[in-house]
């Protein structure tokens, strides 16, 4: 008996140690095979006065498909994964706007909007004609997706070989008839994301730098000033700031008016940064602003600008600027066009930052490459707002044009040939640094809710100011309105390869006869032919005796 107890405990413990070894392979029989991980990047969740937009979920757990589909296929349970080269516009459209059941969307973008691949920002490899086509498709589906209220997770992901792989295989398999489905496996896609929630008072943050003009007898801040503006959210910024430094680092040269340079946010939410900012000042700064001049959208095109303005054209004061502006554009070889529009002034929605200003009766205009406004987050810090579609040449002209016309109304030279900022002096503008300029706007996201107060983009703006400015103060306002903002904006994309359910049920059927045969083969060999008979009987019943 003490002879038969080990053996008796051995075979237990080999069985018990089976059957754990089974149940960790059957666990991990989906799980064994992760194809990559990759991060992935959320559509903007948003609210307008309680009206949903944008993607309303975050979590993802569905099969890989392609745009390969057989017609009539139930995509409800679906992730299509679409690259941006590829898109079908029309499809998309398609399914957003009659409600269609998808199980997700995940668009592929080229890695040239890569901000963290350096590599892949070489100019050379993309053709200006596959560039200005790749801006109009992406500015298409932006218009599309951010408009829509969307009930599944849509997400953005760099093309890489890791994913370009995965995306060929999906491709095979729907072209030949098997698309990935819980019973033929394929890839799933996993995103494990907390559930969306509102950003709890998001901050937005403006920065001003003033150089100040040339002090006569009295305040120089009874001085006229001339704002410079634009929204960091885009790339409308210039610096301007630096040439102007240049001129007013010397009192020969410092004019009778004050600069006031503010880099402003919360350009695609109803400019509320530029509200904000504007309501800090005291009545009396407001009133010293000559005109401000705003600029959107100076970096990507070709023979004309346009002057936005709120007041008439016959007004004197925007006769004075246009007038300014156009003689310059002129001696540049390009057309400056006027475009004028009423405000409302009880309506909350602007359409360009200058009405901002003018709601405060301060004159103001915007220079911009747009003929028209453009809607509600569209042509604001989106998909096509991208360091590869800024023309540096346009950027220049931009910064030329500006500068000049500002100076000469400062030292009274309006209408006269005579270039302040000429090229090959030491006003000129400084290319090069254009340039690091731009790719200091292109380093990181610049959507101003999700920007922390202390975020390194919003440090390095602030130092920016500070080297050629004066007086730089930061001002930390609530974006608030009409507009909620959820987070769950980044998060890992895993990519399985699972099997299907076939083989899943063979496998368990597989391991369960060997579990069976083994069982059996060691309660023969250790306690005999009857005792594993006996396991099978019925036990005896037992009979209580009563008293």
């Amino acid at each position: 008996m003490s002879s038969k107890n080990p053996r008796e405990r051995q075979m237990l413990e080999s069985i018990y140690s089976m059957i754990a070894l089974v149940f960790i392979l059957v666990t991990c029989v989906d799980l064994c095979d992760a194809a990559t991980v990759v991060d992935v990047y959320r559509l903007i969740q948003y609210d307008i006065s309680g009206v949903p937009f944008g993607s309303r979920f975050a979590t993802l757990n569905h099969h890989a498909g392609s745009l390969h589909f057989a017609p009539g296929a139930d995509l409800s349970r679906t992730v299509l994964v679409i690259p941006v080269r590829e898109l079908n516009i029309t499809f998309v459209k398609e399914y957003i706007s009659q409600r269609k059941p998808l199980g997700g969307l995940l668009f592929l973008l080229p890695q040239m909007f890569n901000f963290g691949n350096r590599e892949a920002a070489t100019e050379g490899k993309y053709q200006i004609r596959e560039k200005e086509l790749m801006k109009t498709v992406l500015a298409e589906l932006e218009r599309l997706l951010i408009h829509a209220n969307i009930p599944y997770p849509v997400y953005f992901a760099f093309e890489d070989d890791d994913i370009d792989a995965v995306l060929a295989d999906v491709k095979r398999s729907d072209v030949s008839g098997q698309p990935a489905t819980a019973t033929t496996g394929g890839y799933k896609l996993v995103v494990s994301a907390p559930e969306p929630k509102k950003i709890v008072s998001p901050s937005i943050t403006n920065i001003q730098g003033w150089l100040p003009g040339l002090k006569a007898d009295g305040d120089p801040n009874q001085l006229p000033t001339i704002a410079i503006v634009a929204s960091y959210d885009t790339f409308g910024t210039a610096p301007l700031h630096v040439l102007f430094s240049l001129l007013y680092s010397n009192p020969k040269t410092r004019g009778r008016y004050n600069l006031l340079f503010g880099l402003t946010s919360g350009g695609p939410y109803n400019y509320n940064g530029t509200h904000k900012w504007l309501r800090s000042f005291d009545q009396r700064q407001r009133e010293s602003i000559d005109y401000a001049i705003c600029l959107n959208s100076i970096g990507s095109w070709d023979n004309e600008l346009w002057i936005h303005v709120s007041k008439p054209p016959e007004n004197a004061f925007i006769k004075q600027i246009f007038e300014g502006f156009s003689t310059v554009a002129e001696e540049l070889g390009f057309e400056v066009g006027l475009k004028h529009k009423k405000i409302n002034i009880s309506n909350p929605r602007v359409a360009w930052e200058h009405e901002q200003f003018s709601k405060l009766r301060v004159t103001a205009a915007t220079l911009s490459e747009l003929s028209a406004a453009p809607e509600l987050l569209e042509s604001t810090g989106g998909l096509s707002d991208s360091r590869h579609f800024i023309n540096e040449t346009a950027i220049v002209r931009s910064i030329k044009l500006v500068a000049e016309s500002i100076a000469r109304h400062i030292y009274g030279r309006q209408g006269k040939n005579i270039q302040i900022f000429a090229d090959n002096t030491s006003l000129a503008v400084n290319s090069p640094y254009i340039r690091s300029w731009l790719d200091l706007l292109s380093k990181t996201p610049r959507v101003a809710p999700f920007l922390s107060k202390n975020d390194p983009f919003v440090t390095a703006l602030k130092k920016e100011l500070e080297d050629h400015t004066r007086e730089v103060n930061v001002h930390h306002e609530v974006l608030d309105g009409m507009f909620t903002l959820y987070d769950s904006t980044k998060a890992k994309l895993n990519i399985y390869q699972v099997a299907s359910v076939t083989f899943d049920l063979l496998l368990l059927l597989v391991l369960g006869s060997y579990l069976i045969i083994l069982f059996t083969f060691l309660v023969i060999t250790t306690r005999g032919l009857d005792d594993l008979i006996s396991l099978f009987r019925r036990p005896p019943s037992r009979k209580v005796k009563t008293a």
